[in-house]
């Protein structure tokens, strides 16, 4: 998108000011923050903060001859289904949702990023990469050539993908941690920080270890 760009983004705790960050860098400003907590404070000082989907509505109504707005979802870790449920109500409002990308990542010019995904400074997405919607590349975090990544996906800071893994929706690769060529991991796993996996894993469990095993599943409900 162009330099001036207007961002709305939902969530108002650090991952927020994160983007509101990588926004800024790219020229662009951060007009609202929404949040359904009603506990919540605005974390970035005079951008004002919204709680659900109403008061969103109103403020997009009353900004429509602003120009196009933009959202993100400002929601980090394993809580891939919530970055798509926000990306689900950004385009009910007519909320713009594209990926975003910090200018010292490098993004090979054959991946592809889906609406909403967020890669981060020094991150890698390497050739024929392929990111589903929602997802987060984080800080210095490699995703190699030829990975498959579903929906709702991230990549914690230093985490490595390396050739041709394929993560199901809603995966969290916690920080550090690494997955070796050709592993195919299961919808809503979460691999632990600093874990080497070394095999497939099925869906919805919790590994962690060198080699990663499973540890626990998931509660139901949780994907």
């Amino acid at each position: 998108m162009d330099d001036g760009a207007r961002y709305v983004l939902w969530g108002s705790g650090g991952h927020a000011k994160v983007l509101a960050s990588l926004i800024s860098l790219r020229g662009g400003t951060v007009a609202a923050l929404v949040d359904n907590d009603r506990e919540a404070v605005a974390v970035l000082p005079g951008v004002p903060l919204h709680i659900g989907k109403e008061e969103l509505l109103r403020w997009c109504e009353a900004e429509a001859k602003g120009g196009p707005l933009y959202g993100l979802a400002a929601i980090g870790g394993a809580r891939g289904a919530d970055r798509l449920a926000v990306q689900a109500c950004f385009r009910s409002l007519k909320v713009r949702v594209e990926p975003l990308v910090h200018p010292h990542a490098s993004v090979c010019s054959t991946a592809v990023l889906g609406p909403g995904t967020q890669v981060l400074a020094g991150a890698v997405v390497a050739a024929d990469v392929r990111l589903g919607e929602a997802c987060i590349v984080n800080h210095q975090a490699l995703a190699d050539h030829e990975c498959v990544l579903g929906d709702g996906v991230h990549l914690a800071p230093g985490a490595t993908l390396c050739g041709c893994v394929s993560l199901g929706n809603n995966v969290m690769i916690g920080a550090g941690a690494v997955v070796s060529p050709r592993v195919t991991i299961g919808a809503g796993t979460v691999v632990g920080a600093g874990a080497v996996v070394i095999r497939d894993l099925p869906a919805g469990v919790v590994v962690a270890g060198n080699p990663a095993r499973i540890i626990r599943s998931m509660q139901p409900g949780h994907v």
